[in-house]
Formats: structure tokens, C-alpha cells, sequence
């Protein structure tokens, strides 16, 4: 087992009506004058807008509104935030929404907090955050994970860059209030990238080249909740239960704890982000794209834990181990299928078999111009990632 350091610190509200104590956990955590960052509108044709206002108001907390956040989060709208946060006097951040949401709020806190800096270098890791604002989390969307996670995700759409910043300190929200009830308004797509987008936080921690009882057996679990309970989440949206159980999986995959003594690979991921910068496809379609091939391409690195794999999440037993391992790709990529979300740039509407031009560009950017590999269960180059993104376009 891999050395770590595990810390958890964001206090989760879960279950019905829980965002009616939205007032009480800002001030717990020291807010009086509030930033509300929110998406595109759907919060406020719920009604849960009108809901927090109003919740906050007779707490006699200050409040002001920054709407309009997109997938695929940009660096340039954070910004706004930023300046809206500033001029406001805010100080305390809260995301009312999904990833996207938390994750621009999170930019914004940053910001707020360093007016002297450019968030943009957070991100391209020139400088370090060392100071921020709180933030805090109404979820509507279980997907992300970002609402228990130290990370944040924001795209820069003058260098077409799509960056993750991990941090620890200062990147987890101070409570997660989660009402699964809030998701039965989403379209089916965005519940069936949801469930592959909380997939694919367990899959890229579990497909490293150590093996961690616990920790893989935690991580199995997970998988087989999320798709069990995801495959009635897209066919019953207004299903509590089968919600219930896809929200709080959604946290716990990203919290990090179903990677602990393990070496992230997280290379579908940054295979992926590479199609969303550039295609402004949704994170979990993304992510379903790449990964039947990636895994594929890197199963006989180690071919063991793509057997355990198939056995302890798909219940494949019969065959050699190497029938059995692709019993198990197959059989993901058959679920990805089965619920909706693309698996070969030809299914997704947003990209379409793409030239060989293109494919070099999106193997530059994913090597950072040729300056970094990706991977852990196996080291991926160039030459590797240009093969991936061959396969992948059919």
C-alpha cells in the first residue's frame, strides 16, 4: 500500500429538505454577506433559487447573484465572478448547482480572496493558493464529486487549455447539502453523463498497479451501486432511492477514498479533457468516449486487475483470465451503451470522426506540447495517446 494522507473535511447535510438549513451552515461557517453562483437557469425555473433567497434573507444575510455558469466551466467567466465577488465585498462563496457551479465558485473564492493574482495561474501552477474564501454547496446535479473533493476543473478558452487544481487546504467546500430530490428536474442525459462521470472518479483511482484490499473493495462496491441504481436513475428519474444511491456514490468516489494507497492513472480523464476543451462536450460523455479503448490499449499491463475487475463488478467467471478481462471491457462499455452516453467519437453528435490533423492537436495538448506523460496503471506518451485517439475515432 502506497503511502497517503487522508482528510475529509467537508460536513455533508444529505436527505429531504436539507436545503432548508442553508442559512445555518453559512453562518456556522462565517458568512454574512453571500455570493449565489449558480448555472443557467434551471434553479430558478425549480424554484430553489426564489427558495435560498428567501431562506436567506429572513437570516438576515446579505446576498448577491452570479448566474449563467456553462459546462465545461470557464476561466474567463470565473473571472466575472471574481470582480462581482470583489465589488460585492463577499465572504462567503455558495454554489447552487452541479460541478460546474462549485467549481467556478471555487475559482471565484480563490480570486476573491487574491485579488492581486490571475486565477488562470492556480490552475497553470505558477502560483500557489495560500489564501481563499469558504465556500459552500446546494447540490442539484450528482455527478462531479466536486462538492467533497479538493479539486476544481476550469477551461481557458484563449489557450483552448482545460486544467484540474487539486488543493487540499483549500479547494474542499465547508458543507455539501444534498437533496436528492433536487435532481428529478434533469434531462436523462445529463443523469446518465452524471453516473459515468461518478464511474469513471472510482475507475481512474482503481486501475492503478497496486492492489489495496480495502480500498479495492470499497471502490468495487461503489461501482456496482452506481450501476445498479444509475440503470434506474435514467429510466425513473423521479426514483428517491435509486438517486439517493447514485448522489451519495457521486460523493464518495471523489472524496478519495476509493483510491487511498493507490497511484491515480486518471488518464481517461485527461484524454477526456482534451475532447472537451475542444468540442465542448459534456465531462461524461467525454470520458465514456475514451475509455472502452484506453482500457484496451493498456489491459496487459496489468491484466490481473482487469480480472478482478470483471469478477467483482460485472460477476464474470467463465473463460481464461484474458476472456474475462475483455468480458469486463466489453461489458462496461455495453452500460455506457445501454444508458445512453457516447463511446466512439462517431456517437457523440458534439465531435465525429475528426482528420489525422486534428488528432495530432489533441495529442499536443493532452502532452502539454510534448512535455509531459500521462498515467500510472500504464505510462502513456505521445506516440501512445495518438494511438488512443486513432481508436477512439471510428
Amino acid at each position: 500500500m502506497h503511502n497517503f494522507t487522508y482528510w475529509s473535511p467537508t460536513e455533508v447535510v444529505f436527505g429531504k429538505d436539507t436545503e432548508q438549513q442553508v442559512a445555518h451552515y453559512v453562518k456556522k461557517y462565517g458568512g454574512s454577506k453571500v455570493l449565489l453562483v449558480y448555472g443557467g437557469g434551471s434553479v430558478k425555473q425549480s424554484g430553489l433559487l426564489d427558495q435560498v433567497i428567501g431562506l436567506l434573507e429572513e437570516a438576515g444575510l446579505a446576498y448577491a447573484e452570479f448566474g449563467g455558469v456553462q459546462p465545461n466551466p470557464t476561466v474567463e467567466y470565473a473571472r466575472e465572478g471574481v470582480a462581482k465577488a470583489i465589488e460585492f465585498g463577499a465572504d462567503f462563496i455558495l454554489a447552487v448547482g452541479g460541478g460546474s457551479a462549485i467549481d467556478t465558485a471555487k475559482g471565484i473564492a480563490h480570486g476573491a480572496a487574491n485579488p492581486d493574482v490571475d486565477i488562470w495561474k492556480f490552475w497553470s501552477r505558477e502560483v500557489e493558493v495560500e489564501k481563499s474564501l469558504p465556500v459552500g454547496v446546494i447540490l442539484t446535479i450528482a455527478a462531479a464529486g466536486s462538492e467533497t473533493s479538493a479539486s476544481s476543473v476550469l477551461t481557458n478558452r484563449e489557450t483552448g487549455s482545460k486544467r484540474g487544481l487539486d488543493n487540499v487546504a483549500f479547494n474542499y467546500p465547508k458543507f455539501a447539502i444534498m437533496n436528492p430530490e433536487l435532481t428529478f428536474t434533469l434531462p436523462v442525459y445529463q443523469i446518465a453523463c452524471g453516473v459515468t462521470d461518478i464511474m469513471m472518479h472510482t475507475l481512474d483511482r482503481y486501475f492503478n498497479p497496486l492492489d489495496n484490499k480495502l480500498t479495492d473493495a470499497i471502490a468495487e462496491a461503489l461501482l456496482r451501486t452506481v450501476i445498479a441504481n444509475g440503470a434506474v436513475a435514467v429510466k425513473e428519474p423521479n426514483n428517491y432511492e435509486a438517486m439517493s444511491e447514485v448522489m451519495w456514490c457521486g460523493s464518495v468516489s471523489h472524496n478519495g477514498l476509493t483510491g487511498l494507497g493507490g497511484i491515480g492513472d486518471f488518464a481517461p480523464h485527461q484524454l477526456g479533457h482534451e475532447l472537451s476543451a475542444m468540442f465542448d462536450i459534456a465531462h461524461g460523455a467525454s470520458l465514456s468516449v475514451v475509455w472502452g479503448d484506453w482500457a484496451d490499449y493498456v489491459c496487459h499491463a496489468k491484466l490481473s486487475r482487469f480480472v478482478r475487475y470483471a469478477r467483482n463488478v460485472w460477476n464474470i467467471t467463465e473463460g481464461s483470465e484474458e476472456e474475462i478481462a475483455q468480458a469486463g471491457i466489453r461489458a462496461t462499455v455495453d452500460y455506457f451503451k445501454s444508458i445512453g452516453v457516447p463511446t466512439c467519437f462517431s456517437e457523440a453528435a458534439e465531435i465525429g470522426v475528426q482528420s489525422e490533423e486534428v488528432l495530432a492537436d489533441l495529442t499536443e495538448r493532452c502532452t502539454f506540447q510534448g512535455t509531459r506523460t500521462i498515467g500510472s496503471f500504464q505510462e502513456l506518451d505521445g506516440e501512445d495517446i495518438l494511438n488512443i485517439y486513432r481508436r477512439v475515432n471510428r
